[in-house]
């Protein structure tokens, strides 16, 4: 089931995307590297919540919502969602834990509801972001965004 919901992704992904498949002919990383490269460039936050363009990354983290990510030694559960045109995470710094059940009731919510809540989500932060970062990455430089500054260190 999974194997399919990423193709159909991937095939609405690139109709939608298609003009900016011939203007941006560089390389992108995947989303996961994105995701280790920012926590890392901002030395591993106690918490940030930003977006990153669908087109300036590959998805390779399709159908995880809710899962523990380790970066140098540190453990982030992260939140993540499809919010078109972005990638939506909110990282927090946290012990490791069994989130399975989370991020299975988020996919499901997600196919529940065709997806349309994200988009939602996805317009209203393309409305709300003020703030930007450039994370520096093997495949070159990309733009993550955010809806405010954030302050290096802050717990909240």
């Amino acid at each position: 089931m999974k194997t399919i919901l990423r193709k159909i992704h991937c095939g609405v992904l690139k109709l939608v995307l298609f003009p900016s498949t011939f203007r941006n002919k560089r390389p992108r990383p995947p989303a996961s590297e994105v995701l280790t490269c920012h926590l890392t460039q901002r030395r591993l936050p106690p918490w940030t919540s930003f977006c990153v363009r669908y087109s300036a990354v590959l998805n390779d983290q399709f159908g995880l919502s809710n899962f523990n990510w380790q970066v140098q030694g540190a453990n982030y559960h992260i939140l993540r969602t499809g919010a078109f045109p972005f990638i939506k995470y909110h990282c927090t710094k946290a012990p490791p834990q069994n989130l399975d059940f989370e991020n299975t009731f988020f996919g499901a919510l997600k196919v529940i509801n065709l997806g349309i809540p994200c988009l939602a989500y996805g317009l209203g932060s393309w409305m709300v972001v003020r703030v930007t970062e450039t994370v520096q990455t093997s495949a070159g430089p990309v733009t993550v965004y955010f809806a405010y500054k954030e302050v290096d260190g802050a717990q909240y």
